[in-house]
């Protein structure tokens, strides 16, 4: 996604990241994270804040397809207790969706995406090759300041994108 749209943000050439997922006492747990951590990376390679009443789950391939993922009733349970206005699932999860009782699903919109790019779309709304371009030019232009003056120069920089 970011070489295809933002060919010249090299953030995922020079950053060095590591995601540890510990084996969980649960099967299955770690999957249905997938396009949550995809998003939490984006986030960060473009300098762009995520909605914090959006939850999402989805287990997500290397080419971008979301597959199917369990406790859908569980996750919309959990996402309406911690204030979460939209929930983004798999598409595949359509009919666990509409099977949920009313009094859940109040207040909770729904959003069954089959492909990472709706997701992108959906969080991110449109995000300009420039735009992408000025956060890498930003990045790279903060390697060599003091890290104290960085932070504020970073959150400077960042409202003006």
């Amino acid at each position: 996604l970011m070489v295809r749209q933002y060919p010249e943000n090299k953030f995922f050439e020079r950053a060095s990241i590591h995601l540890h997922v510990p084996e969980g006492a649960t099967p299955k747990d770690g999957p249905s994270a997938g396009i949550t951590m995809a998003t939490s990376l984006l986030s960060l390679a473009l300098s762009k804040s995520l909605d914090p009443t959006i939850a999402m789950t989805g287990e997500l391939t290397l080419t971008g397809k979301i597959l199917k993922v369990g406790g859908i009733r569980e996750k919309a349970v959990a996402a309406k207790r911690s204030s979460v206005s939209t929930l983004i699932f798999p598409k595949a999860n359509t009919n666990d969706w509409e099977e949920l009782p009313e009094n859940i699903k109040e207040g909770l919109t729904g959003v069954p995406v089959a492909d990472y790019d709706e997701v992108f779309n959906f969080v991110f709304g449109t995000i300009s090759r420039e735009q992408a371009k000025q956060v890498w030019d930003l990045m790279l232009a903060l390697q060599s300041v003091e890290s104290e003056d960085k932070k504020g120069m970073v959150a400077e920089l960042t409202e003006q994108l």
